[in-house]
C-alpha cells in the first residue's frame, strides 16, 4: 500500500478557484470518478472526480479556499494495484494456493512473486521493510506565504510521531508543525527564514514499514491468498463498522481537549459555543492562547451541544473536559474509516444541502442596502450580541482592531453565526459606500473613524546604512493596536496642575519602616489611587465608559484602577479592583505584587481587565510632564511626572516646597474642560493635604 497526492488537474486555465464543497473527508474510502470536491469560478461549477480509488489518509484543502490547477487535494492510501492484476491473471484460486505452497517453483510463480518486491521498491522502500515519505505542511488555516521561525529536527534525526518538525508564525498565531510518522529525517527541503504554505515540502523521512527482511518472502507468498480473502474479509468489517456505527453513532460523548502540543494550563480565551447549540464537524468549540500560539479547538462530531464544562478564562491541558454533545444518529463516530459507496453518496448530498443552506444567508446579505432598507432589523438582531458573544478567530480579530471595526456590528456569515475576513471587508466596503452614497455628510460611528488616513510611506533605510529588523513582540504588538485605536478614536485634551507633596512625602518617609514590617512598600502610587478613588467619587462623570452606539453612557458603581508597568515584555495595566474600599497598606501590597507578576509575565487575564481610571507614573524615572494616550472604553487617564522642589509663594515669602506634575488626558466627548480642571485641582488638594483621605 503506497500512498500519492492527488492534485487539482486541468481546469481550464482558470487559476484561484473556489472551493465550493468538500464531498469527502479523512478516512473515507473513495472509487474512481466519485467527486472529491466542487469548484465554482466565473465560468462554471464543477466536480472534480477521483482519478483512482483508495483510502483519504489526509485531506489538504477545505471549503473555501481558492485553488489552481496542480494544487494539492488530499493524500490517498492506495491498495498494490499489481497483486491484484496477478490474483486475476493467475490460474484458479486452488491451483494458485497449491502452486505457492508446493516446495518447487516454476518461473512464472518466480515472476509473479517477485512482483510485490517490485511494487515496495517503487513506493521507495528499502530491504528491511523501511519506506520513504514525503512530509508536506498540513492545513495551516488557508495562510500563504507564512514564515519559518524555527527548525527543530536536522536531517539524520531519528523523531517519533507528533514531534516538532519546523516552527511557523504567521498573523493568526504561531504553531508547531508536527512529524506525522516516526523514523529518520533523510533529508530537509526548507530552512530558517522561508515562506511556505500547505501543501509545500518540509522533507522526507524513513519510516518502518510493516514487516522485516526476514519476512518479505513470507509476506510475498501470502499477498495473493490475501488478495483473495479481501472481499470476504472486507465485508466482515463493513458488518461490523454498520454494527459499531448503529450502536455508538448516537448518543452523548465527551468533548475534551486534544493534544495541544503538550502545553499545560492554557488559557480560554473565547467559548465559541453554549448549551443547545447545533454544531457541525470541525466548528470550532473553544480558542485557546499559549505562550506559542491561538488555536481553535474543532468538535470531533456533529451534533447537539448539551453541556460546556469550560468558561472564558479558564485554562486547560489536554484530556480536560469541555463538554458534552448529543451525537446527530446519522453521524458516524470519528474513528469509523469503512464506508459504503452508497453512503458516501448521501453524505455528498447532505454536504450540498449543508453548503447551499449555509451560502444562503451570505447571498441575502449582498442584497442588503448600505445602512438602508433592511438595516433596521439586522441591527435589532445585532443589538443581541455583543462583542463578548461574537464568535471570530484570532485573524479576524486582529484584521477588526487593525481597521477600527466593532465586531458586534458586523454581520457573520460562516458556520454557527461565525464572522469571517470577508464579512469584515463587506462591512468596511458597505461603511465606505454609504459614506460616499451621502457625500460624507453624515456623523461617522465610532468604528468608520480614522478611515482614509494616508499610510506612512515604506522606506528602505539600508540604503543609509546598516540596519537590522527584528519582530515585535506580541505584547508590543497588543499595545500599539490597542494605543491607535485610542488616538484614532477618541478626541483627546490634556488638563495640566501640580500638586503640593511636601507633608504626604515627609509622612511617607516616616510610615517606611511601619509599611515593611507589614510586608508592604510605601511608594507614592498608593496616595495616587487613593486620592484618585475619592476623586473619582465626587466627580463620576470621570467613572463611565461611551456605549459603541453614540447614544448612550454607561456609568460605573465600582472603582477600579489601572496602573501602568513598563515590562520588558512592553506595556501591561493590571488592574486594583474595589480601590476605594482599601486602605494605603492593602493599596501598597497589592500594587507591588501585580507590578512584580507583570515584570514576570505571570499576570491572569482577568487581572488586566475592568479598569475604571488609569495611572501612569514616570515619576521615578524623570521628566516635567507628558500626555498620556487615554486607554478606551476608559475616558481618563493620570500622568504623573518626576517631583521637584520649588519655590512658592506663601503671601508673605517664597517657601520651598515639593510640586509633583499631574497630566490629566480626557476624552473630550464624555468630559467637560471646567469638570476637568476642577477633577485635577480637586486631586491637588487631597495630595497637598493628606487627612483629607481619611473623611
Amino acid at each position: 500500500m503506497s500512498s500519492e497526492i492527488i492534485k487539482v488537474p486541468d481546469i481550464g486555465g482558470s487559476e484561484g478557484v473556489e472551493i465550493i464543497e468538500v464531498s469527502v473527508q479523512s478516512g473515507d474510502t473513495i472509487e474512481p470518478e466519485d467527486t472529491m470536491i466542487v469548484l465554482e469560478s466565473d465560468k462554471a461549477s464543477m466536480d472534480v472526480p477521483a482519478p483512482k480509488g483508495g483510502k483519504v489518509k489526509k485531506l489538504l484543502v477545505q471549503e473555501g479556499d481558492k485553488v489552481s490547477e496542480g494544487d494539492d487535494i488530499l493524500e490517498l492510501e492506495i491498495d498494490g494495484e499489481e497483486e491484484g492484476s496477478d490474483s486475476e491473471s493467475s490460474g484458479s484460486s486452488e491451483e494458485q494456493e497449491s502452486d505457492e505452497q508446493a516446495p518447487a517453483e516454476t518461473s512464472q510463480q518466480k515472476s509473479e512473486d517477485s512482483k510485490p518486491k517490485q511494487q515496495k521498491k517503487k513506493s521507495g522502500s528499502s530491504a528491511g521493510g523501511k519506506r520513504t515519505v514525503e512530509v508536506h505542511v498540513p492545513d495551516i488555516g488557508g495562510s500563504e506565504g507564512v514564515e519559518i521561525i524555527e527548525i527543530a529536527v536536522s536531517e539524520g534525526d531519528e523523531i517519533n510521531e507528533e514531534d516538532a518538525l519546523i516552527t511557523l508564525e504567521s498573523d493568526k498565531a504561531s504553531m508547531d508543525v508536527p512529524s506525522p510518522y516516526s523514523g529518520k529525517l533523510v533529508s530537509l527541503s526548507v530552512s530558517e527564514g522561508d515562506k511556505v504554505s500547505e501543501g509545500d515540502l518540509i522533507g522526507t523521512m524513513e519510516i518502518a514499514g510493516e514487516g522485516g527482511e526476514e519476512d518479505d518472502d513470507a509476506s510475498d507468498e501470502d499477498d495473493e491468498p490475501e488478495s483473495r480473502d479481501e472481499p470476504e474479509d472486507a465485508g466482515d468489517e463493513d458488518d461490523d463498522d454498520e454494527d459499531d456505527d448503529e450502536a455508538e453513532s448516537g448518543g452523548r460523548q465527551e468533548l475534551r481537549v486534544p493534544d495541544i502540543g503538550g502545553s499545560e494550563n492554557v488559557e480560554i480565551i473565547e467559548v465559541a459555543i453554549s448549551e443547545g447549540d447545533e454544531v457541525s464537524e470541525e466548528d470550532a468549540l473553544i480558542t485557546l492562547e499559549s505562550d506559542k500560539a491561538s488555536m481553535d479547538v474543532p468538535s470531533p462530531y456533529k451534533g447537539k451541544i448539551v453541556e460546556v464544562s469550560v468558561s472564558e478564562g479558564d485554562t486547560v491541558s489536554e484530556g480536560d473536559l469541555i463538554g458534552y454533545i448529543e451525537v446527530a444518529g446519522s453521524q458516524p463516530r470519528p474513528k469509523k474509516q469503512q464506508q459504503s459507496k452508497s453512503s458516501d453518496k448521501s453524505d455528498q448530498k447532505a454536504s450540498r444541502q449543508e453548503s447551499a443552506r449555509r451560502e444562503q444567508p451570505a447571498e441575502e446579505k449582498k442584497d442588503e442596502g448600505s445602512y438602508g432598507g433592511e438595516q433596521a432589523p439586522r441591527q435589532s438582531e445585532e443589538q443581541q450580541r455583543s462583542s463578548a458573544s461574537v464568535h471570530a478567530g484570532p485573524a479576524v480579530r486582529l484584521m477588526a482592531r487593525e481597521l477600527g471595526v466593532d465586531l458586534a456590528e458586523v454581520t457573520p456569515g460562516g458556520p454557527k453565526n461565525r464572522i469571517l475576513k470577508e464579512d469584515v471587508d463587506a462591512f468596511v466596503k458597505q461603511v465606505m459606500q454609504g459614506r460616499k452614497d451621502s457625500g460624507s455628510s453624515k456623523t461617522q460611528s465610532p468604528s468608520e473613524s480614522g478611515a482614509g488616513i494616508p499610510p506612512i510611506p515604506a522606506v528602505d533605510f539600508s540604503k543609509f546604512g546598516e540596519i537590522e529588523e527584528k519582530p515585535m513582540g506580541r505584547l508590543m504588538k497588543a499595545g500599539a493596536t490597542n494605543l491607535h485605536r485610542s488616538w484614532l478614536n477618541v478626541p483627546h485634551v490634556t488638563q495640566f496642575d501640580e500638586a503640593d507633596i511636601t507633608e504626604l512625602e515627609s509622612f511617607r518617609k516616616s510610615m517606611k519602616e511601619e509599611a515593611q514590617a507589614q510586608g508592604a512598600r510605601l511608594t507614592p502610587l498608593p496616595f495616587l489611587l487613593k486620592a484618585a478613588a475619592h476623586a473619582l467619587a465626587k466627580y463620576p462623570q470621570f467613572n463611565v465608559s461611551l456605549h459603541p452606539d453614540g447614544d448612550r453612557v454607561i456609568w460605573k458603581k465600582y472603582v477600579h484602577i489601572g496602573m501602568a508597568v513598563d515590562t520588558p515584555n512592553g506595556l501591561m495595566v493590571p488592574v486594583i479592583r474595589d480601590v476605594d474600599q482599601k486602605g494605603l497598606i492593602e493599596l501598597a501590597k497589592e500594587a507591588g505584587d501585580l507590578a512584580a507578576r507583570a515584570q514576570d509575565g505571570k499576570l491572569k487575564r482577568d487581572e488586566m481587565q475592568g479598569g475604571c481610571f488609569t495611572i501612569s507614573s514616570l515619576g521615578s524615572i524623570g521628566g516635567t510632564g507628558f500626555t498620556p494616550i487615554v486607554n478606551a472604553p476608559e475616558v481618563a487617564i493620570l500622568g504623573v511626572a518626576k517631583s521637584q522642589t520649588k519655590p512658592v509663594w506663601d503671601g508673605g515669602q517664597f517657601q520651598p516646597r515639593l510640586m509633583m506634575p499631574l497630566s490629566l488626558s480626557y476624552d473630550h466627548r464624555a468630559v467637560n474642560g471646567a469638570d476637568a480642571a476642577r477633577f485635577t485641582a480637586y486631586l491637588a488638594q487631597l495630595l497637598s493635604d493628606i487627612r483629607r483621605l481619611v473623611l
